[in-house]
């Protein structure tokens, strides 16, 4: 279960920070290391209806998007590219009007006055794509004997792959075959498997809280168009 856990640090982990070519982490550290912004340091705020600040939540997300690359097959780039662009719609809609979009729910509720919905159908995808993402992960973390393949897979089927077309679902079930063995990547996040352990659980919990909260709101009258 130690060995398990240890690899799903790999699938949890996107890094932008510059880090040696030669080094997956920092001596004495994790991958989650090298994060730019990890969900965990997203401040979801309770007191007003569980706003999400939409820069945090961003980078945060654009983090997420490299472990695709990590994964290590061409594959995947149709993964990362359909959830990069869903970024830069909702992160289009914030810098134009920064003052209405603070928060992502905001964000939303201010565009879709406007009669116009590019940045919460962005931001649905988006939100689709991360539940993907954690529940891949959370599968492998309840199924010790699954290999990734398996997780994914069954992830897409729950999330995704509803929502896509015929032509796109042959794409994305290719990259859900194409992921590496775990065994390849026990060695290579973290020589303290105790804390990389404690930090994919903590990265994870974070990530599905903000999902959950998102998934939420969009089922709600005034957040649909």
């Amino acid at each position: 279960m130690k060995h398990f856990t240890v690899f799903l640090t790999v699938i949890a982990l996107a890094t932008i920070m510059a880090v040696p070519a030669n080094a997956l982490y920092p001596a004495g550290g994790t991958w989650f290391d090298t994060l730019h912004k990890s969900f965990v340091d997203v401040h979801v705020d309770a007191s007003k209806d569980s706003a999400i600040p939409t820069s945090d939540f961003l980078e945060a997300a654009e983090s997420l998007t490299t472990l695709f690359d990590k994964l290590g097959s061409v594959a995947f780039a149709p993964v990362k590219n359909d959830m990069v662009g869903n970024i830069k719609k909702v992160r289009d809609r914030q810098l134009a009007f920064p003052a209405e979009s603070e928060t992502l729910q905001s964000l939303v509720l201010n565009e879709l006055k406007t009669k116009k919905h590019v940045a919460a159908e962005g931001l649905l995808w988006l939100t689709r794509g991360l539940d993907f993402t954690s529940q891949a992960i959370r599968h492998n973390m309840l199924n010790p004997c699954d290999e990734l393949s398996v997780s994914f897979r069954n992830a897409y089927g729950n999330t995704l792959k509803p929502h896509h077309s015929f032509m796109v679902k042959p794409i994305f079930s290719a990259a859900m075959s194409a992921t590496p063995y775990r065994k390849d990547f026990y060695a290579k996040l973290g020589e303290d498997q105790v804390m990389v352990d404690s930090t994919a659980n903590t990265w994870l919990g974070a990530l599905e809280k903000q999902v959950e909260i998102l998934k939420e709101f969009q089922m709600r009258k005034e957040a649909k168009w």
